[in-house]
Parts: C-alpha cells; structure tokens; sequence
C-alpha cells in the first residue's frame, strides 16, 4: 500500500526537502502552503502523478479540515504522517519587536501547528498500527532561550512540549509524535530581517556570530529517521547539539554565557 505524506510549509526550505525524501521512497504527497507557485516548483521535482498541492494559511482551522481531506483523497484514502512543518522567523530584541510581528509569530508557529495537530488527529488515527505518526518541526531554539530569539524560541519550545504531551496522549491510539530540532538551516527564512526595526538578514547575524548553516537535506534526512524511529525529539546539526548538551549538563555555565551578553541565538 503506498504511503501518503501531508506536508506544510511545503513550497520551499526543510517542507520541499522532506517532500523529495519521502517520495524517493515511494510515497505519496501531499504538499500544504500559502504559496502555490512554489508548491507547483516542490512538484516539478516529486515523481509525476504522484503529489497533489493544497492552499493552506495553518492559522485557518476550517482549512486545514479541508486541506487534510482533500489531500487524503489525492493521496488513496488515508494520511499516514503530517509534517507540521510551516513556520516563520522572528529575531532581535523584544523590546524591538511589533505587536503585529509578535502575534504573528506566535499564531503561525504554534497556534497554528496546535489546530493543525488537533485537525491531524483523526486522520492518523484511521491509520494508526501503520506508522501514524505527527511530525512537529520544533527548533535548537526549543532547548534553552537565548538572547534575541525570545518569541520565536517561546514558539519552538511550546511545539516541544506540544510533541511530549501528545506522545502520551496518542499513544493508545498507535499514533508515533516527534519533533525535528534543527539549528540554522539554509532555507529562504534566513534571508529575512530578524524584524522590521532590525537591519541585515539572519544570515548576516549568523555568519557574524560564527556558527555554521545546515543543509534542508540533513533535516529531510532526521525526519525520515524520525518517522520511523523511536527518538522523541530529533537534533539536526552542531549548533543543536553543543545547545543540548550545555541546557542538560552545564545550565550554570550556559546561563551566565548568556547573561553576560555572549550568548549563541539559535533559529
């Protein structure tokens, strides 16, 4: 039977690199974004026949019922993983940050990754005993709070959380949750400002900071492995890892690092 993955945030970055990963392996597409030209782009390099493309604004929760189904059917009926990927970036200071941008941040990352969770739930149950699983693409951001990353961080580690309850919760019900928790990725959200008042990119605050970019391929790759493993929460890349280790093993050290303004952002 083949498989049927649904995929937001899937018309570029780690959505498109999760797409093709997936589908070299025989599965079934279903791609979810509010751009469809790049999802017409994510489907020039998918198999023919072979993935379908759903407008999808994840703050919608009307449409992600009608996202959902409609990726169902082109996909045979069933949805086997929904990769609750969609996401956006938000960087600098709090105290430079807008209402709007604060808001908007916290309803696409995870607002909108909670009603796509609870919109999710049915349709992995029905296919749950064939490796149902929920895959939240949380952060290195989620692992300890650093200095200019404090919503979009509030975000990723509210999605951690979000991933460890419903583990629990659907556990019963043969459905596998996990997160991806990668550091910087080179996808299109680098190439933002960190906010409005903010000059540069992400990557500019990146390259300045000397920490390295991964690959959208490292984390299609954790996600594969993470669909079909039993790890709750996947680290991608260096910078999550040494993040990782400081938060569990050197929470002192790691806090007053930050604390005196040598802190690492991680996004």
């Amino acid at each position: 039977m083949t498989k049927c993955i649904f995929v937001t945030g899937g018309a570029s970055g780690i959505g498109r690199a999760i797409a093709i990963r997936f589908a070299r392996e025989g599965w079934f597409v279903a791609l979810a974004d509010v751009d469809s030209a790049g999802m017409v782009q994510t489907g020039a390099l998918l198999p023919a026949g072979r993935w379908s493309a759903h407008l999808l604004d994840v703050r919608d929760a009307a449409g992600w019922d009608i996202a959902l189904g409609l990726g169902a059917a082109a996909g045979g009926g069933v949805i086997h993983v929904v990769a609750n990927n969609a996401g956006v970036p938000l960087g600098g200071a709090l105290a430079q940050c807008t209402v709007e941008e604060i808001e908007r941040v916290i309803a696409i990352n995870l607002t909108g990754a909670t009603l796509g969770a609870r919109a999710a739930y049915p349709w992995l149950k029905a296919a749950g005993g064939q490796g149902a699983c929920l895959l939240n693409t949380a952060s290195a951001a989620a692992l300890y709070g650093t200095p200019g990353t404090s919503v979009y961080a509030a975000t990723k580690a509210g999605l951690r959380a979000l991933t460890e309850a419903l583990d629990a919760e659907w556990a019963g019900d043969g459905i596998a949750v996990r997160s991806l928790m990668p550091g910087f990725i080179a996808t299109p959200l680098l190439e933002h400002a960190p906010n409005a008042a903010t000059p540069g990119t992400i990557t500019d605050a990146v390259v300045r900071q000397g920490l390295e970019i991964g690959t959208p391929d490292a984390v299609a790759e954790a996600a594969w492995q993470a669909v079909h493993g039993p790890r709750l929460h996947m680290l991608v890349g260096p910078t999550a890892r040494r993040l990782a280790f400081a938060a569990r093993w050197l929470p002192g050290t790691l806090r007053r690092r930050l604390r005196r303004g040598g802190g690492t952002a991680t996004a």
